[in-house]
C-alpha cells in the first residue's frame, strides 16, 4: 500500500540520506518494545522524518515550483471521495538552509493498517526511502479502537502476559499464558496473517483498503487463527489423538505457535482447543493495536441450530448419549475486542466490547469465524444484530431441555433447566492477576424477571417463535444433589455423596442409578468410569445421603487426556424421573519455580524448577518446557529427564540470558505418563 509523492527542489538526486528516528518515534508511538530497528507508528499520531539534502532547502516551498509535497493517494489533488489522506508539516527542528528537512508526518486515523513503502520524487526521479508499519491507535480519540482509560490500555494492548481461566464454574482454574505480541518477529508474522487470508488472495486491493476498519480486520483474524477454511494458524482437535502434533494442553505461549506457523510456510500447527485459539487471537489483536482480552464462559452452550435451546438426552442409567452437535461445555474461551460499531447505526449503543471467537464451531457467512458480536447486544437480547449474536447469546443463556430415552427408543421430557448455562464469565483484572466476573455485562441475574423477558425477546428477534418459550413444568417431587465430601485431588480416591430430598407427602420406591464418565471439556464423553444401581424407599419429607466412591485406580487411565468427571444420578419411580449431575475437576500436583540470582539484562540467570511425584508409581516420559518473553528467544525444552520414582522429587536448573528489562513472567510446563501438562509461573524482575 504505497504512499508516495513528493516533489522536492528541481535538481535530481537531492536526497543524501533519510533518518526515520526509529527509537524516538517508536517510543512515542508505544512500539519500542517491538523493535528499535524498524519504524512502527500508530495512525492519527505524528512521527518525525528527517531528510538530509545535498543542498539547502527553500524555506517557502510551493506546489507551483514543485517544492511542496502532499501525502496521500491519489496525489497531488484529492477527489471528494478520497480516503486516508496523509498530512505533513515542516518540523521546527528543520535546518532548511543546511538542507536538513525535518517533517512531522501524520497517518490519518482511518489509514489501513499494514506495511507501507515510502518514496520521494525529485525532478521526476523516484527515490525509495524505506518502509514503515502503521497500526491502530487506541490512544487516538478519532480512531475506532480508542480506549479512554490508560490503565485499560496498558492491560489490553501493552501487557504481554496474562492468564486463561479453565475448569468448571465451581472449581475455576487458571493457565498462565505468554501473549508476546511485542516479540520482534511478530511484525512479519501478523502481517503475513492478513496477507494469507482468503479475501486478500481473491481481491488484494479491496482487502488492503478494508484494513482501515477494525471490524473487518478482527473478523479476518478470527478466521485466520483456525485453519478450517485456509492456511490458518491452528488445527483444532478434540478427540484426544495428538500423536502427530502437540496436545493443546502443552502450549503456554502464542509466540511458540505463531513462530512454528510462520517458519513452516504457513502450515497449520497441530493442535489447538478453545483457550489456545483465543490466546493466539489476543496476541494478534494486541499487536495491531485493537484492545483485546481473553474471556472464559463456564457452562457454555453450543447451539448448532439457532434455537437458543440445548437438548440433552440420558438413558435410565444416567449416561449421557455419545457426541452430538449440541452440547454444554465445561468452559469455552473467546476474546473481546474493543471498537466502535458505526456499521450498526444505533447511536453507539453497540460500541465497546465485541465478542470474537476463532474456535471453529459454526460458519459465519460461509467461513469458520465468529463476531464481532456486541456484548451489549447480547445483554439486550438483540439477536438480529450482526455478527453472530444468536450463537453467542445461546452460549451464555440458552435453556437446556433434558430428556429420558427409554430402552424402546421412547423419549420423555424430564425438565427444562433455564439456570445453568453461562456461569462465572471471567477475565483477568486490569493491573493485577485477580479474576473479574463480568457475567452481568452479558445477562441479567439468572431467574429474574428481566432475564426471562430478555430471553423471550431474543427468541422473537431470532425469528424462532415457539422455541425456547416457557412451558408449564411438572413439579419435581424429589430433589437430588451430588456433593464432594473431600477435595478431589488427582492421585487420590474421590469421595462424594448423593443427597435425595422428598418434597411430597407420599413415600416413593426409587431405583437410583449413578454413573460417572470421563469428559472432555467440550461436553463430550470419553469413557465410562462407574455404574451403580441402588433401590430404596424415600419416605415423605425425608432427606437421605448415599455415599459414593470413585477409586483412583478406576479413573486414572481415563484422565490423562480428559478434563473432568461428570457424575450423573437418575432416580425413577413408576412414572417419574429425577436427575442431577455435577462436574468434578481434579486438583493437579504442584510444580514450583524460583530465581536463584539477581537478574540483569544481558547477564546469565538461573532458574530452579521442582516437582514431587505424589503417586506410589513411577512417572514415565517426563519432559519440561520453559518459556518467557524477554527471557528465552524460543522455548526451552528438556525432554531427556529420567523417569521419576514414586514419591521422588525432580529438580532442574535452567540458565538463560534476559534480553529485555522489566517484570517478566516465566512459565513452566511438566508433562509425563500420569499427569498432562502441569503449569506453573513466576515473576522475574529484570533490572537494566
Amino acid at each position: 500500500m504505497p504512499w508516495r509523492t513528493r516533489q522536492w527542489p528541481p535538481t535530481p538526486s537531492r536526497i543524501n540520506k533519510v533518518d526515520f528516528h526509529c527509537v524516538t518515534n517508536n517510543t512515542a508511538h508505544r512500539t519500542i518494545e517491538i523493535t528499535r530497528k524498524q519504524l512502527i507508528v500508530r495512525r492519527g499520531q505524528p512521527f518525525l522524518l528527517t531528510l538530509e539534502m545535498l543542498q539547502s532547502f527553500s524555506p517557502a516551498p510551493s506546489e507551483r515550483r514543485g517544492t511542496r509535497s502532499q501525502f496521500g493517494n491519489p496525489s497531488p489533488k484529492y477527489p471528494s471521495d478520497a480516503k486516508a489522506i496523509w498530512k505533513y508539516e515542516i518540523d521546527r527542528s528543520a535546518v532548511l538552509e543546511r538542507g536538513i528537512v525535518a517533517l512531522s508526518v501524520t497517518p490519518p486515523n482511518d489509514a489501513p493498517v499494514g506495511k507501507y513503502s515510502l518514496s520521494a520524487m525529485t525532478h521526476g526521479e523516484t527515490t525509495s526511502l524505506g518502509t514503515l508499519v502503521v497500526l491502530f491507535n487506541p490512544w487516538c480519540s478519532d480512531d475506532w479502537v480508542y480506549l479512554p482509560d490508560e490503565g485499560e490500555r496498558q492491560e489490553y494492548v501493552m501487557n504481554e502476559e496474562g492468564t486463561v481461566y479453565t475448569g468448571t464454574s465451581h472449581c475455576i482454574g487458571s493457565r498462565p499464558w505468554i501473549f508476546g505480541q511485542f516479540e520482534e518477529e511478530m511484525v512479519d508474522i501478523c502481517l503475513k496473517i492478513l496477507d494469507a487470508n482468503l479475501k486478500h488472495i481473491k481481491d488484494p486491493a479491496g482487502d488492503t483498503s478494508a484494513r482501515c476498519n477494525p471490524i473487518y480486520v478482527s473478523r479476518v483474524i478470527s478466521a485466520m487463527v483456525n485453519s478450517n477454511d485456509d492456511q490458518g494458524v491452528l488445527v483444532g482437535c478434540w478427540d484426544g489423538k495428538y500423536s502427530d502434533g502437540c496436545s493443546p494442553t502443552y502450549w503456554t505461549s502464542s509466540v511458540s505457535i505463531l513462530q512454528r506457523w510462520f517458519q513452516n510456510c504457513c502450515s497449520p500447527v497441530k493442535y489447538g482447543q478453545c483457550w489456545v485459539f483465543a490466546a493466539v487471537m489476543c496476541t494478534v489483536m494486541r499487536f495491531f493495536g485493537i484492545p483485546c482480552r481473553v474471556v472464559t464462559n463456564f457452562q457454555s452452550a453450543h447451539d448448532s441450530n439457532n434455537s437458543l435451546t440445548i437438548d440433552e438426552c440420558y438413558d435410565d442409567y444416567g449416561v449421557r448419549s455419545k457426541e452430538t452437535s449440541e452440547s454444554v461445555w465445561n468452559f469455552h474461551v473467546w476474546v473481546e475486542g474493543w471498537m466502535k460499531r458505526p456499521d450498526l447505526m444505533k447511536g453507539g449503543i453497540y460500541d465497546g466490547w465485541q465478542v470474537l471467537d476463532p474456535t471453529p464451531q459454526e460458519k459465519s457467512e460461509g467461513v469458520f469465524c465468529c463476531g464481532p458480536a456486541p456484548v451489549n447486544a447480547i445483554l439486550r437480547g438483540d439477536t438480529d444484530v450482526k455478527y453472530d449474536v444468536p450463537f453467542v447469546y445461546a452460549e451464555v443463556n440458552a435453556d437446556i431441555v433434558k430428556w429420558m430415552i427409554g430402552t424402546n427408543g421412547s423419549k420423555k421430557k424430564m425438565y427444562t433447566d433455564s439456570m445453568s448455562v453461562g456461569q462465572s464469565i471471567s477475565t483477568k483484572a486490569v493491573g493485577s492477576w485477580k479474576r473479574v466476573d463480568i457475567t452481568d455485562s452479558y445477562k441479567h441475574k439468572e431467574g429474574s424477571a428481566a432475564e426471562r423477558a430478555i430471553f423471550k425477546h431474543a427468541v422473537r428477534m431470532n425469528s424462532k417463535e415457539g422455541q425456547g418459550c416457557d412451558i408449564e413444568e411438572a413439579p419435581q417431587y424429589v430433589e437430588m444433589k451430588i456433593k464432594e465430601e473431600t477435595k478431589a485431588i488427582n492421585g487420590q480416591d474421590i469421595k462424594l455423596s448423593l443427597k435425595l430430598s422428598s418434597k411430597d407427602h407420599t413415600n416413593k420406591v426409587l431405583s437410583v442409578r449413578v454413573n460417572a464418565q470421563a469428559m472432555r471439556y467440550n461436553g463430550n464423553p470419553a469413557g465410562n468410569i462407574l455404574n451403580k444401581v441402588q433401590c430404596m424407599t424415600l419416605l415423605s419429607r425425608q432427606d437421605v445421603a448415599i455415599p459414593l466412591l470413585i477409586p483412583f485406580a478406576d479413573y486414572s487411565k481415563h484422565m490423562v487426556n480428559c478434563d473432568s468427571i461428570k457424575v450423573s444420578a437418575v432416580a425413577s419411580d413408576s412414572d417419574e424421573y429425577y436427575q442431577t449431575e455435577t462436574n468434578i475437576t481434579l486438583e493437579q500436583p504442584v510444580i514450583s519455580m524460583k530465581v536463584l540470582d539477581p537478574v540483569h539484562v544481558n547477564r546469565e540467570m538461573t532458574l530452579e524448577v521442582e516437582f514431587k511425584n505424589p503417586l506410589n508409581e513411577r512417572l514415565r516420559n517426563c519432559s519440561l518446557t520453559v518459556i518467557g518473553c524477554g527471557l528465552f528467544k524460543s522455548d526451552y525444552v528438556k525432554s531427556d529427564l529420567r523417569e521419576l520414582e514414586p514419591n521422588a522429587t525432580l529438580r532442574v536448573k535452567i540458565t538463560t540470558t534476559p534480553y529485555r528489562a522489566g517484570l517478566k513472567t516465566v512459565v513452566a510446563d511438566f508433562d509425563c505418563s500420569s499427569f498432562r501438562d502441569i503449569k506453573s509461573s513466576c515473576i522475574v524482575d529484570v533490572k537494566p
